[in-house]
């Protein structure tokens, strides 16, 4: 019992390691909290300093996600830990301790959750997010449409319940972070993928 909750703490706190907000202090950029639309991910990082440092977001907000699951599946745990581990670091990197509590939207490490708990999951994820992605141009859209999907494929390829349940809080939680871009969709003023933001 130490050991799984001890793991499901030092994944929250995994997750609070904000990518974004090191790798711009390293660099000395902007603090993405401070610039642009104010979200501590890669698209914002992108805007302000550049591919590197926003291909390195990315991958450190995956690793977040990754990292604590395949931890907690190498010691063999209950489902109920695995999901614990998940939701703890996906909630570290929306609520980072060690950034005022101000983090990102979650995709990133929802993605690396996914590929950790289910490779095909996470391929399922990438692929609902290119397609919409490329049809559509909303990269908000991709996101909510292939987050709404993960817990319905994790029902289909039979995860224990606590699994498909931390994926629901996570959906969620995304939903939650996307209101103000929901909000925009429905007005048709979201920005396109490729386009300015106006």
């Amino acid at each position: 019992m130490l050991l799984s909750l001890g793991l499901v703490l030092a994944s929250y706190l995994v997750g609070s390691l904000s990518s974004a907000v090191l790798i711009c202090r390293v660099i000395g950029a902007p603090d993405p909290r401070e610039s642009g639309s104010g979200n501590p991910g890669a698209t914002n990082v992108l805007r302000s300093a550049g591919k590197a440092a926003a291909a390195a977001t990315l991958l450190g907000d995956i690793a977040k996600g990754v990292v604590p699951v395949l931890l907690a599946k190498y010691f063999d745990l209950a489902p109920w830990v695995v999901g614990g581990c998940a939701c703890a670091a996906f909630l570290g990197h929306l609520f980072p301790v060690f950034f005022g509590f101000r983090g990102g939207k979650g995709v990133a490490t929802f993605t690396g959750v996914l590929f950790a708990l289910a490779p095909l999951m996470g391929a399922a994820f990438c692929g609902i997010w290119l397609t919409t992605a490329a049809i559509f141009r909303y990269s908000s859209l991709a996101a909510l449409l292939a987050t709404a999907a993960a817990p319905l494929v994790g029902l289909a390829l039979g995860l224990p319940g606590a699994i498909t349940g931390a994926l629901v809080i996570m959906a969620s939680a995304i939903f939650w972070r996307h209101r103000a871009n929901i909000g925009r969709l429905i007005a048709g003023t979201e920005s396109r993928i490729g386009k300015p933001k106006v």
